[in-house]
């Protein structure tokens, strides 16, 4: 049997963001997720709050719905997303967050140069707009975006990383915050994609974001804010217990994305 691949691809996100924000979109770039844009085509955001959860693949909800439920309770529309090729993550968050294939963004191995062209951050910038990264050190996003005007903070833990991220959305001066855990992917890795350590890393994904769902309404009630629960690629199982990502297959290409817009009170 064929595999059944997404139809819309991450190459979207980038383009979505922009315009959600009533700010231009380029031709160079893919453009917006359309279901996602014909939601909200009447509301503009002035905030935005980007999760990236590493490797949390489609098949997972499918297989685990009730994991997702603190993800489902806090956003209003999932969009089911074809990833990259090869299905690793700094190709994949490049591709999210440049709007480009691999092709044309550069990175096209587990590699994690700093990108030459222009990204998310660089448009943001471009256009008056404060971005901010939150993530680990050495990994990807905390690397391929380096070099640009605005604040990065990086940490040796997701403990870390969450908790700083809280206190950014408190003090609520950044116009986008883009959070990176990628403690699933780590313990999948190790102990395959099912196993109870995965999964209980998967269940904290889950409420980490709705906790930082529950802190926008809070705290940035004055903002219309768009937010989701993004994550790059999948993962499959192993020999040896462990888990993978990386091949042109369903379960490492088919991810699910998770969006809110939170109005203005």
């Amino acid at each position: 049997m064929d595999e059944l691949y997404n139809q819309f691809c991450i190459t979207g996100v980038t383009a979505t963001v922009l315009n959600l924000m009533g700010l231009p979109v380029t031709a160079e770039i893919e453009s917006p997720l359309a279901p996602i844009v014909q939601k909200w085509k009447n509301k503009t955001a002035d905030r935005a709050l980007l999760y990236n959860p590493d490797a949390v693949a489609l098949w997972l909800y499918q297989k685990y719905t009730n994991l997702f439920t603190p993800v489902i309770a806090n956003t209003q529309t999932a969009l089911p997303l074809l990833s990259v090729m090869p299905s690793v993550t700094p190709v994949c968050f490049a591709s999210m967050y440049t709007g480009l294939l691999p092709v044309q963004h550069g990175i096209r191995k587990y590699e994690k140069p700093v990108l030459q062209v222009k990204t998310l951050f660089d448009y943001l910038i471009g256009n008056g707009k404060k971005p901010a990264i939150v993530s680990t050190s050495n990994d990807s996003i905390s690397r391929i975006f380096l070099e640009r005007e605005m604040d990065y903070y990086i940490y040796d833990t997701v403990a870390e990383v969450n908790d700083k991220a809280m206190q950014l959305i408190q003090e609520d001066k950044y116009d986008v915050i883009v959070i990176y855990n990628g403690n699933y992917d780590s313990r999948m890795h190790k102990t395959g994609p099912e196993a109870q350590e995965a999964l209980r890393a998967l269940s904290d994904n889950a409420a980490t974001f709705a906790n930082f769902v529950q802190a926008i309404q809070k705290y940035w009630f004055r903002h219309n804010t768009f937010y989701g629960f993004m994550p790059d690629h999948g993962c499959h199982a192993i020999d040896g217990d462990c888990g993978s990502h990386g091949l042109d297959m369903a379960e490492d290409m088919n991810v699910i994305h998770f969006y809110g817009f939170n109005e203005k009170q």
